[in-house]
């Protein structure tokens, strides 16, 4: 579930908006026992305020920086909490390579604190959370889409599509067109397994520089000569490939649903086909 900010309900819990709904009732409760003015008079020009707090304070911009700056925690903590119950899906091997990393990675800040004889990290070493983070997240893409391409059999549709092609070649004119739709079909087919392939691929591959990554660092940190030498280590190239990675993996995502989508087109076609040859 993604996390979403009702700038509503935030102007609603706010202190002063609280306290404002706790004075009016005294108010209406004091005028009440004293007579000095109409509870129910009170009661309606606190709902007026209410009213035009309601519609003002939720809508203004500077409002919502506040809320956003004051939530920003809580939504790393909603990810955070995400990405835990995600990791958790995994199967042991993959449970297996993600917690190695996040104790490469409290290790990296360990031993660069103890070399270093610094306090504070440098941005360099703070970076491989959203790193580990990013390890996960595809991780999980690769999984998902490596068990997709089991559920497929790639010989299954050559075969059906060498045999497709053979019986348009030797089809009649009216029966061609329906043989030729299956042919193209197949082949789009393979063609999308082949694209899912890909990324599959390249994924992995993106996996295995993070981890290798990560042991570098650590190399480093453990035999640097002076604490600037982790500047030498090369982090924006590796961001750069991750966030390339993300983009490509976005843009392919569709094809995950078209191979499903062919797959049924496929199907529908086979019983027009069957009573064709009959």
């Amino acid at each position: 579930m993604e996390f979403t900010i009702s700038y509503f309900k935030e102007a609603l819990k706010e202190p002063l908006n609280i306290g404002g709904l706790l004075l009016a009732g005294a108010a209406a409760a004091y005028s009440a026992t004293t007579g000095f003015l109409e509870p129910t008079m009170v009661l309606a020009g606190a709902l007026v305020a209410e009213g035009m707090y309601l519609a003002t304070v939720p809508a203004s911009s500077l409002y919502r920086r506040i809320v956003d700056r004051r939530s920003r925690h809580l939504l790393d903590e909603h990810r955070r909490r995400q990405r835990l119950e995600l990791i958790r899906t995994f199967d042991p091997r993959e449970r297996e390579a993600v917690e190695y990393l996040s104790w490469m990675k409290n290790q990296i800040a360990s031993n660069y604190k103890k070399f270093a004889r610094l306090s504070e990290e440098p941005p360099q070493i703070r970076e491989l959370e959203s790193t580990w983070e990013a390890f996960v997240d595809l991780l999980d893409e690769y999984r998902r889409r490596k068990n997709h391409l089991r559920t497929i059999n790639r010989q299954a549709v050559e075969n059906q599509l060498r045999q497709a092609e053979r019986t348009a070649q030797f089809a009649d004119d009216a029966t061609r067109p329906l043989h030729e739709k299956n042919t193209e079909i197949l082949r789009r087919r393979l063609q999308t397994f082949d694209d899912i392939e890909r990324s599959v691929k390249r994924v992995e591959a993106q996996l295995q520089m993070i981890e290798n990554f990560f042991g570098l660092v650590n190399d480093q940190v453990v035999t640097m000569p002076t604490p600037e030498h982790i500047l030498s280590l090369d982090f924006d190239s590796l961001l750069s490939s991750i966030e390339m990675t993300k983009e490509i993996l976005q843009q392919t995502a569709p094809i995950m649903g078209q191979l499903d989508s062919l797959s049924r087109e496929a199907n529908q076609m086979r019983p027009s086909l069957a009573s064709e040859r009959r």
